[in-house]
């Protein structure tokens, strides 16, 4: 009921709105692009699903523009050097570790962080989007699950010989989102969307990831709390 009572408040094109979705909007196009890229750099480092990952990364190209209309259709031009920055620590720590051949922390950073990072902005945006892009991000979503299950999937398969890496990893780079939740948090205000629902919505399922390829209730918990201290 809040949320809706929100929407029915915002004003999607007043000039507060607009400056906030320049962020909003380019921070999810240049994640769209980041994973793009990615998933063409793991079928480089994957080559006997390099078809699967090349489909994934097509299918974040499609996401990219699908969000790129949503910033025509309230002539909204996206900030992407923001968003670039916004991006660098994650961006930065995968191509260094791809540059050493480190699929697992890759794919944790991927298919993992980006892909829950993205499925919980979206969750929180679509009952307070407009309606020409809560009908792009619901299509978005329902794609990002199947991305999220790509990466559970092939780690739970490797889970034995990944699992110290995967913490490693984990502990490099969930302070990055961290960071990232609350250097967006009076943008996303603006668009009725909370930090503390961003927080909840990524640590479910950041949560139920880890669960999925093998790790224990008290890992989990252990994991989870990495740099929280920042949120």
């Amino acid at each position: 009921m809040q949320q809706l009572a929100a929407t029915s408040e915002l004003d999607f094109h007043s000039e507060t709105y607009k400056d906030a979705y320049s962020r909003i909007n380019a921070i999810v196009i240049e994640g769209e692009q980041e994973a793009h890229e990615n998933y063409i750099r793991l079928g480089e480092m994957l080559p006997e699903l390099k078809d699967d990952l090349i489909r994934l990364s097509k299918m974040e190209s499609r996401h990219k523009k699908g969000f790129e209309a949503c910033g025509r259709n309230l002539q909204v031009t996206p900030d992407l050097e923001f968003a670039r920055a916004f991006f660098a620590g994650l961006h930065q720590n995968f191509q260094e570790a791809a540059a050493e051949g480190r699929v697992v922390t890759c794919l944790l950073i991927q298919s993992l962080i980006i892909e829950c990072f993205a499925i919980a902005a979206y969750n929180i945006y679509i009952p307070v989007a407009d309606d020409f892009a809560r009908k792009i991000t619901e299509g978005v979503v329902k794609d990002e699950y199947s991305h999220l299950n790509f990466g559970e999937v092939w780690l739970k398969d490797h889970f034995e010989h990944s699992k110290a890496e995967l913490e490693q990893a984990n502990r490099q780079n969930l302070p990055i989102v961290w960071k990232m939740l609350n250097q967006v948090e009076g943008d996303a205000h603006t668009l009725a969307m909370e930090k503390e629902a961003l927080v909840e919505d990524f640590m479910i399922q950041y949560g139920e990831a880890l669960s999925n390829i093998g790790f224990t209730t008290r890992d989990i918990m252990r994991m989870s709390a990495y740099g929280l201290t920042a949120a």
